[in-house]
C-alpha cells in the first residue's frame, strides 16, 4: 500500500527490483517468444520497412559480433555519438550483447567535451554518424580508442562481416556474465554548471525503471497496435528510458533523427499513437497553430477554443462537464483540436512530457484537444522518471506520483529527495561528488525545490542551486517566472537575473519564426531582430507577457525590468543543452553587460 505524509510518499512496485538477468533478454526472449511480432520499423525511403523481433535479433547478434572481433571485451567501453535513428538501439543492444558499457554523446558536441568523454570513460571505441563528426573527433582519440566507426557508411554490415567468424556460443557466454548489478551505460551529464560528471546506471536500474513505467503506464505501452515515433535525443536518458520501455513492452518503435526536416511527415506517415517530447515541443505545436490561425484571420476563434479546451480538461478534474461545455467542446473539436491531432500524426491520445517543467495552461490545452500530456519528473542519475502522471493518476500541474518502488521525500530545505532501485550506482571515478549527492540514509539529493500534496502527486518549483538571492534577502525560484514568459507565442527563451540585486529583471530572446508574422501585421517590414530590441511596439507586447509572468508570485519576486535580445539561445551557440535547458552559466558571462545595464 502507499503510504504518504506531507513530506514523504512511496509507491509499491509493479514489479520487484531483478534479482537476475540483463537488458539483452528483452530483446532475446521476444524473438523467442514471438519472433515475428513487429518491433521496430526502420526509413525506407518516404515509409517504413518493418523489422521483426527475429530480425532485430539478429543484426544485433551480428553487430555484437563484429564488435568482439575488434576488440571490446566485457566491461569495455563504447561511445556512439549521433542522432536518433535506427542504428543507435541496434548499436546500444549489440554493446551489451558483446557484455560493453555504452556512452552516449551528443552528435553536437564540441571536441573538446568528446575529448573529455572519451578520456574520463576510457572508450576503447566510437561509432559516430557521419564523415564530419568523424573529422571532428579523429584529431582527439585517445590511443586506448582503437576504432572509430561511421553510421552512414553501412556500420552494422561492416561490424556484421567483422565478426563472421565469432560463433553464439561467445555471444551466449558474455550474455550469461551481466548480472542486475553490471553497468550498462555511461552517460554524462549536459553540464549546465562545471565538468559532465558520468553517471553509472546498470541493468538492474534500466529494467527496475521500464519494468515499473511500463507496467504503470500500460495503456500506452501495451495498448494493442500501439507504437512511437521517438525524435527525441537517444543520448538523453529520457529517450533511452522510452527506446528500452518500448522493446521490453514490444511497442512498435520507429526514429526520427531530423526534427526541422522530417518530423511532420514521419508523424503522418508512422501515426505513432503516443510520443515523448519536452515541453518546447508542445509549446511550438500550439504556437504555430496560433500563428497559423491568426495569419488566416481565425486569431479569435482559436483564442477561443484555446479557452473552450482548457475549461473542458478542468471541469474533467472536478468530474463533472456541463452539458453547454460539451457541446461547445465538441464544435471546436471539429474545428480547431482535429488539426492539433493531425499535426501530431492523427492517432496520438497521449504523450509523456519531461525534461523541464510544462506549465498548467498547456497540459490542460492539449487535455481538452484530446492529446493528454503526462507530465513527468526525473534526472539522468534516476534513469529517467522518478515521478509520472498516468492516465488513471492525472494532475494537471503536477509532475506526478512516484514511479512505483520509488520513494520521493521532500528535506527541510525543500529539496527533492529520491530513493529506490532506479537511482543511479554513483557517479564515475568521483568519489566526492558521490558523497556530496547521498544522504547518510541513501537517498539522492536532486537539487530541485517541491512539495507533495497529500496524496503524494509532486510539484516541483525551482532549482535549488538557481535559487536568486535579492540584495534584500528574498529567495526567488526562476522556474516558475521563466515557464510563464516562454509561454508567450513571440518568447523563445529567457534566463531571470537578480542575484545580490535589488530587484528581478530578465533577459528575453525572441522565437524568429513567431516574429516573422508579427513584423507583417505591424507593417515594420525590413526590421531586424537587432532593430526590434529597442522597438516600443515590441516592448510592449512581451511587457504584457511579463505581467502575466508576475500575476503567478509577490511583488518582492516579480520582474521589474527586461531586455530583448538580439539574438536567441541556441544548442550551436552553446547557450543551450542538448535536451534545451538553459546554460546559465554560459549566459551570464556571454551578455554579462546586458545584465550590468539592467541594474544600472
Amino acid at each position: 500500500m502507499s503510504t504518504a505524509t506531507v513530506n514523504e510518499f512511496f509507491a509499491p512496485a509493479l514489479e520487484p527490483a531483478a534479482t537476475a538477468g540483463n537488458l539483452t533478454n528483452l530483446v532475446a526472449e521476444r524473438a523467442w517468444f514471438e519472433p515475428e511480432r513487429v518491433l521496430v520499423s526502420r526509413p525506407l525511403g518516404d515509409g517504413w520497412q518493418p523489422v521483426t523481433a527475429r530480425e532485430f535479433e539478429a543484426e544485433i547478434r551480428a553487430t555484437a559480433k563484429g564488435l568482439i572481433a575488434s576488440g571490446v571485451e566485457i566491461g569495455d567501453r563504447v561511445s556512439i555519438m549521433a542522432r536518433t535513428r535506427y542504428e543507435w538501439t541496434v548499436l546500444d543492444f549489440a554493446i551489451w550483447f558483446a557484455g560493453g558499457v555504452t556512452v552516449p554523446i551528443y552528435e553536437t558536441s564540441s571536441a573538446e567535451q568528446v575529448d573529455w568523454i572519451l578520456t574520463d570513460s576510457h572508450s576503447v571505441a566510437i561509432i559516430v554518424e557521419t564523415p564530419q563528426l568523424k573529422e571532428l573527433v579523429t584529431p582527439i582519440l585517445p590511443s586506448y580508442t582503437k576504432n572509430c566507426w561511421t553510421m552512414t557508411e553501412n556500420v552494422l554490415s561492416q561490424l556484421a562481416y567483422l565478426g563472421r567468424d565469432i560463433p553464439d556460443t561467445e555471444i551466449d557466454r558474455r550474455r550469461g556474465a551481466l548480472t542486475p548489478d553490471t553497468l550498462a551505460t555511461l552517460i554524462y551529464t549536459s553540464g549546465t554548471t562545471g565538468k559532465p560528471k558520468g553517471v553509472q546506471l546498470t541493468h538492474g536500474n534500466f529494467l527496475s525503471e521500464c519494468s515499473n513505467v511500463v507496467m504503470g503506464a500500460a495503456d500506452l505501452f501495451m495498448k494493442p497496435g500501439g507504437s512511437t515515433l521517438l525524435f527525441l535525443p537517444v543520448a538523453h536518458v529520457f529517450g533511452r528510458m522510452v527506446q528500452i520501455g518500448s522493446i521490453r513492452a514490444g511497442l512498435h518503435l520507429a526514429h526520427c533523427g531530423d526534427v526541422l526536416g522530417r518530423l511532420t511527415t514521419d508523424l503522418a506517415s508512422f501515426k505513432p499513437t503516443f510520443v515523448l517530447a519536452v515541453p518546447r515541443i508542445f509549446e511550438k505545436v500550439y504556437n504555430s497553430a496560433e500563428a497559423k490561425a491568426d495569419a488566416a484571420g481565425k486569431g479569435a476563434i482559436f483564442r477561443k477554443a484555446a479557452g473552450i479546451a482548457i475549461e473542458y480538461s478542468k471541469a474533467l478534474d472536478e468530474g463533472k462537464v456541463p452539458m453547454g461545455l460539451k457541446v461547445k467542446h465538441a464544435l471546436f473539436d471539429k474545428l480547431v483540436f482535429s488539426k492539433i491531432r493531425h499535426a501530431l500524426g492523427g492517432r496520438v491520445e497521449a504523450a509523456i512530457s519531461g525534461g523541464a517543467p510544462l506549465g498548467e495552461r498547456l497540459g490542460h490545452f492539449f487535455r481538452g484537444a484530446g492529446v493528454r500530456v503526462l507530465e513527468g519528473y526525473g534526472l539522468t542519475e534516476t534513469t529517467a522518471g522518478a515521478t509520472l502522471n498516468l492516465s488513471t493518476a492525472h494532475r494537471v500541474g503536477s509532475v506526478g506520483r512516484p514511479i512505483p518502488g520509488t520513494t520521493i521525500k521532500i528535506a527541510e530545505d525543500g529539496e527533492v529527495l529520491i530513493k529506490g532501485p532506479i537511482v543511479m550506482r554513483g557517479y564515475w571515478q568521483n568519489d566526492a561528488a558521490n558523497k556530496e549527492v547521498f544522504t547518510d540514509d541513501g537517498y539522492f539529493r536532486s537539487g530541485d525545490l517541491g512539495k507533495l500534496d497529500d496524496e503524494g502527486y509532486l510539484y516541483i518549483v525551482g532549482r535549488k542551486k538557481e535559487l536568486i538571492v535579492t540584495s534584500g534577502g528574498k529567495n526567488v525560484a526562476p522556474a516558475v517566472l521563466e515557464d510563464r514568459l516562454r509561454a508567450h507565442p513571440l518568447v523563445s527563451q529567457c534566463i531571470v537575473v537578480g542575484d545580490n540585486q535589488p530587484f528581478i529583471a530578465a533577459l528575453v530572446t525572441i522565437d524568429p519564426e513567431a516574429i516573422k508574422a508579427w513584423i507583417t501585421a505591424n507593417k515594420k517590414d525590413g526590421a531586424t531582430l537587432a532593430e526590434l530590441t529597442n522597438d516600443p511596439d515590441l516592448i510592449a507586447v512581451i511587457q504584457t507577457a511579463v505581467d502575466e509572468a508576475n500575476k503567478a508570485v509577490s511583488k518582492a519576486e516579480s520582474i521589474r525590468k527586461f531586455k530583448i535580445l538580439p539574438v536567441d539561445f541556441t544548442i550551436a551557440g552553446g547557450q543551450l543543452t542538448a535536451k534545451l535547458s538553459v546554460k546559465r552559466h554560459v549566459v551570464h558571462k556571454e551578455f554579462a553587460a546586458e545584465i550590468a545595464e539592467l541594474f544600472a
